[in-house]
């Protein structure tokens, strides 16, 4: 099912076509499309070239790594994220390897990283939705992550599947028009609240 965006101005086809579904078949993700969704966020730009994501990634190839992922997900996640064949949790490293100061800007740059994950799958034709709802004390549990790195976000990836394999509200959820706040809100020019003339 496609829901291209409505945009006020042109922007690129593949930006157009990404959304977020929560229906997925279980069709698996093959491993060149998983290496290059990978490779895609290895190559985000961030501060100092710190590159402070981690990926934890599980498939249902592998059953019990892919049920112990899922159930770092809050509930109401996992009801549809079940069905995705692949799963990953995003990590930041909080503090620069050079200088051990903290690095305020690594959230951003795992969202940077991720949005490049993001493109190269809407290329290739796969689904994401990205997930808040997630349990950082059972990842930090279940992963051990070291001291002075946090978990992010939840991904789920796979090919999309059909809105009425979802139970409602979610299903009604999938099949809603999406909607984007106008561009006067959110940008500025000059002094806060007043829009640009080219807006």
């Amino acid at each position: 099912m496609d829901k291209p965006a409505d945009t006020q101005f042109h922007i690129h086809e593949l930006l157009k076509r990404r959304w977020s579904p929560r229906a997925f078949t279980d069709h698996p993700v093959e491993r060149e499309k998983i290496q290059s969704l990978l490779e895609a966020a290895r190559w985000a730009s961030s501060c100092f070239n710190e590159q402070p994501w981690v990926f934890i990634v599980a498939t249902t190839d592998h059953p019990a790594e892919y049920q112990a992922l899922l159930s770092c997900l809050v509930e109401g996640n996992q009801i549809w994220a079940k069905r995705a064949p692949l799963l990953m949790l995003t990590v930041a490293k909080l503090h620069f390897e050079h200088n051990g100061q903290v690095n305020r800007h690594a959230y951003h740059d795992v969202g940077l990283a991720v949005g490049n994950l993001v493109v190269q799958a809407t290329a290739m034709d796969l689904a994401v939705h990205q997930m808040g709802g997630i349990l950082p004390d059972k990842i930090h549990e279940c992963y051990a992550l070291p001291a002075g790195y946090e978990a992010v976000t939840g991904i789920a990836i796979g090919y999309q599947g059909e809105p009425k394999i979802l139970p409602d509200p979610l299903g009604e959820r999938e099949l809603a028009p999406r909607s984007r706040k106008p561009l006067r809100e959110f940008v500025f020019s000059g002094s806060w609240g007043h829009s640009p003339e080219f807006l």
